[in-house]
């Protein structure tokens, strides 16, 4: 800033890059960036500048921050053909982050500009781009910052990602799906509401018709946002495919019971465009297609869920089905085709914070298809806990990112 206190005025300005990016470095802080555009049409010919000068001089980071330490397992993108590096992560949403709620009852160990959008995502994003992944799965991810900020730096060279987003119904956040274009080429996606759309698919039919007769169950689960995102992908240069699944299910304490049954239905529809991929990519080989389902499921180890995915049956005693004695669930039984193990197996926690703290977190993939390379180990409980909890000036979220490398079993591999 000049004597006169106006950027405008007495300013002296330094060239420090061209392009649609960039990163700035510590001989930059607490000077201010001036972004000059110039626009120019096919023809070559060139219109005049427009100017736009930063806010706020160029801030000090937090140092180093742990997710740096966890990249030291991910220091190159994976080079065979077989072999893809997955992260599943929640971003928390500004939609939740920016209210006097989350300030003072959620997060209040969190310093405030911690909180901020403009601070946490400069965190993510760099967070996302050293892990080095093929395939990322994100949920809460606000729509502004997909558009505005992921999509324009995740997009570009050299990462050349392709990004796909779900809203939640008419939520201003919802879960994405990003994967590396030099890796995989995209067949068809698919977005399923997890709402009102159960009582009218035919392939829900029997379990819906299970349910029917509860009218509070059925308000409460046809009343829901959720949603889940599915991608067929082909790796380059072979004859595999992958489904990847990617949801974020609902959130509230009382509500084993309306999760168990979202991915009652989740599953159904998985199974239903698998065997569809199958039939319309013409794979004669079952091994030559994998799933992987990931997301931010609300449910620790001990409910219903991982009971499903681990041992393909939960049965219609379990306690989950009466998490809610006005709504519980009767003589329903839950079962599913896949083989499914959890690549970061069952950590203490992927959620903490200083109200609660949890495994909710997993990357679930089909274990007679894939072999797990590794899975990066997480954060300790003094890195998570320096700042009390989480998020902090060196966690941009809430929740952990869960990062594994997954190689196709051997197979004849064209």
């Amino acid at each position: 800033m000049p004597p006169s206190g106006d950027l405008n005025k007495g300013t002296k300005w330094n060239l420090c890059g061209h392009g649609l990016s960039y990163k700035v470095e510590d001989k930059d802080v607490g000077h201010y960036l001036k972004l000059v555009v110039t626009p120019r049409n096919e023809q070559g010919n060139q219109g005049p500048t427009s100017e736009h000068i930063a806010k706020w001089p160029v801030q000090a980071g937090p140092g180093v921050c742990p997710f740096e330490i966890r990249q030291q397992q991910t220091p190159q993108p994976l080079k065979e053909p077989d072999e893809l590096r997955v992260v599943t992560y929640n971003l928390l949403a500004d939609l939740y982050a920016d209210s006097d709620y989350s300030r003072k009852t959620l997060f209040p160990y969190c310093l405030p500009y911690a909180l901020e959008i403009d601070y946490r995502k400069q965190l993510f994003i760099k967070e996302l781009l050293g892990y080095n992944a093929d395939l990322l799965c994100l949920q809460e991810v606000d729509i502004k910052i997909f558009d505005y900020d992921l999509r324009t730096v995740l997009e570009q060279p050299p990462h050349n990602f392709h990004g796909i987003m779900a809203p939640k119904g008419t939520c201003a956040e919802g879960v994405a799906i990003f994967f590396r274009t030099s890796r995989f080429e995209l067949v068809s996606s698919f977005v399923l509401h997890l709402g009102k759309v159960i009582s009218r698919l035919p392939i829900f039919a029997p379990l819906w018709n299970k349910i029917k007769d509860n009218p509070r169950l059925v308000t409460r689960i046809c009343d829901r946002s959720t949603t889940l995102q599915l991608c067929l992908l082909k790796m380059k240069g072979t004859d595999r495919f992958i489904l990847v699944a990617n949801t974020h299910l609902y959130y509230h304490p009382d509500a084993d019971h309306i999760r168990l049954l979202q991915i009652g239905f989740s599953l159904i529809y998985v199974d239903y465009v698998y065997k569809q991929s199958m039939k319309e990519q013409n794979i004669s080989d079952p091994k030559n297609i994998g799933l992987i389902f990931c997301g931010d499921f609300n449910s620790v180890p001990e409910c219903g869920i991982y009971k499903l995915m681990m041992d393909q049956f939960v049965g219609s005693d379990f306690d989950d089905w009466s998490s809610n004695a006005a709504e519980a669930v009767t003589d329903v039984e839950l079962t599913q085709p896949f083989k499914m193990l959890s690549a970061c197996g069952t950590p203490e926690f992927t959620n903490f914070t200083t109200l609660f703290s949890g495994c909710l977190d997993y990357i679930f993939y089909q274990s007679d298809h894939f072999d797990l390379l590794q899975s990066v180990p997480l954060p300790t409980n003094e890195q998570l806990t320096i700042h009390k909890a989480i998020p902090s000036v060196t966690f941009p979220s809430d929740h952990i990112a869960l990062i594994a490398d997954l190689k196709f079993k051997e197979n004849q591999l064209k």
